[in-house]
């Protein structure tokens, strides 16, 4: 996977000033929080949350402690009796930041709770970066191998995409490239963290690399750090159709999606497919920004809690961007989680898209991440419900039509496995790197009768690896069935009768319960 290369702006080391607001993903905003009292939490400016209750029944102070606060003070005693008879009687000296960090990652793994977690200082600067949606660096996605290379190669770090319009993209760097020095230094036995924090830093200053390309090409570039938007959307137009695909949700998702209406605007759109593929989440009020988008006021999305002020309803703004005239389809697949299903969800339960693909992930709980000194927590503080009022977690939501990619049987695993050994693909590639679809489709032909594979997977395969080494464009239509047969919906004329037959999750929910066999 790649990672990102750069880092935000921040203030005064391990100081927060950004308020908490409500996640859907592993996506992150700071806010000020402190041992001793966590500071009652705001939700998007609506609603009060009980932490500050919480945290006295824990400490003792105020009346009436019941048994749950009295084991709650027991065993917080015990931690830190443990933590000072280490701290003294281990044979070897510990850095008390390593016991500390070990114990805050066993009492969240012991929740059993996969989105509940502690966060080292590393991964809260990531989600920092992340959430914030702008940051310092040069404007490389990249990724580095780990451990010795098959091929006897150094593991230099490469090059998966520069993003468009920064440092990096102007200069002129290509996907697939390697970084082989920063700075004079060479990435083979850098960390990805230590490569992250090279490349990161205060716009402004330069950063030297040495570039190879291909076995013999290698140049010096000099780039200049800069404030790097994270691409949180892309779109264009399919015939009289705007296309837009949503990566992420960030503070600059709604805003870029409004970019995009207004140019489908411009060019008289007669219908509009919203791609959240492949997008895990992000930000719960970026979600309900971009479904007002598409709504005319009401529910959006709902949050439960056991704690009072954790429960919201979150409505669409008044007047929406997209009119109801423009018919909407809205593509899913097992990427899709969080904030995408909740985007998704609405659109569904309310009647306004058609959805085609594959059932989403089922992420349906909502966190809160709190700093901790230069680290940090993640909590599940509550679980979201459609405007049905269903809850889709571990469940995922089922799209309307349901448009599978060729799926690859045991045996073709391992033809595919032989193939991918051979090298081949890749080798096609580096010697046509802007292969046609004719070519691609002739050298899938011929793998096909070598390796008895499906045809449609091998031009797949082919045109990834081509993407992967270039720019990859804003959709291909030639070779994403589910998007054709998007298209094909939006073509075929029927598009509000398909709406009538089309369920709220609910009513699907309550469907599939009655087919359950009854319990004997």
């Amino acid at each position: 996977m790649s990672d990102f290369e750069d880092q935000p702006k921040k203030t005064s080391r391990g100081k927060f000033p950004l308020p908490i607001l409500w996640i859907v993903s592993t996506l992150l905003i700071c806010a000020v929080f402190a041992l001793a009292t966590v500071p009652r939490a705001d939700a998007q400016g609506s609603g009060q949350a009980e932490d500050g209750q919480y945290v006295q029944s824990f400490s003792g102070q105020g009346s009436g402690l019941n048994a749950r606060a009295q084991n709650a003070r027991k065993y917080t005693s015990i931690m830190q009796n443990v933590f000072d008879f280490i701290q003294r009687h281990y044979v070897e000296e510990v850095d008390p930041q390593v016991i500390f960090e070990g114990a805050m990652t066993g009492m969240f793994n012991a929740l059993g709770d996969p989105y509940s977690n502690f966060l080292p200082e590393t991964e809260m600067t990531d989600l920092n970066d992340t959430t914030q949606g702008n940051f310092g660096g040069v404007g490389l996605y990249i990724s580095k191998p780990v451990g010795e290379q098959p091929n006897g190669k150094p593991a230099y770090v490469e090059v998966a995409s520069p993003i468009e319009d920064t440092p990096g993209w102007r200069a002129g760097i290509s996907p697939g490239d390697l970084i082989v020095e920063i700075d004079g230094e060479s990435t083979e036995k850098l960390t990805m963290d230590e490569v992250l924090a090279r490349l990161r830093g205060v716009p402004g200053v330069d950063v030297n690399l040495l570039i190879r390309r291909g076995e013999k090409l290698e140049f010096p570039v000099t780039l200049t750090r800069a404030i790097i938007e994270v691409p949180t959307a892309k779109y264009a137009m399919i015939g009289d159709t705007g296309y837009l695909k949503l990566i992420t949700f960030t503070p600059m998702t709604a805003d870029r999606a409004r970019d995009a209406i207004k140019e489908f605007k411009s060019k008289n759109y007669k219908s509009l497919i919203l791609d959240l593929r492949n997008n895990y989440g992000g930000l719960l009020n970026s979600a309900v920004d971009i479904s007002s988008l598409f709504l005319d006021d009401g529910v959006v999305v709902s949050t439960k809690s056991r704690l009072p002020g954790e429960n919201h309803v979150f409505n669409a703004r008044k007047t929406a961007a997209v009119g109801q005239e423009i018919p909407v389809i809205v593509l899913i697949n097992q990427g899709s989680a969080s904030a995408s299903e909740i985007v998704a969800g609405a659109l569904k339960d309310r009647g306004r898209a058609y959805l085609v693909g594959e059932k989403s992930y089922g992420k349906g709980s909502v966190q809160k991440v709190y700093p901790l000194d230069n680290a940090g927590f993640k909590i599940t503080v509550a679980r979201y419900y459609t405007p049905s009022d269903v809850n889709i977690d571990k469940i995922g939501i089922p799209p309307d039509r349901e448009i599978k990619f060729p799926e690859i049987t045991e045996a073709d695993m391992e033809k595919l496995n032989t193939l991918i050994n051979s090298n081949k693909i890749p080798g096609f590639i580096k010697e046509n790197p802007s292969a046609s679809s004719t070519a691609i489709n002739a050298f899938a032909r011929t793998l096909s009768e070598e390796y008895k594979l499906d045809i449609s997977l091998l031009r797949r395969l082919i045109r990834n690896e081509q993407n992967r080494t270039t720019i990859a464009p804003v959709y291909d239509l030639e070779y994403d069935v589910q998007l054709q047969e998007a298209v094909n919906i939006l073509k075929g004329g029927n598009f509000n009768s398909l709406m009538e037959t089309s369920k709220t999750l609910k009513a699907l929910q309550e469907e599939a319960s009655k087919d359950l066999p009854l319990a004997s």
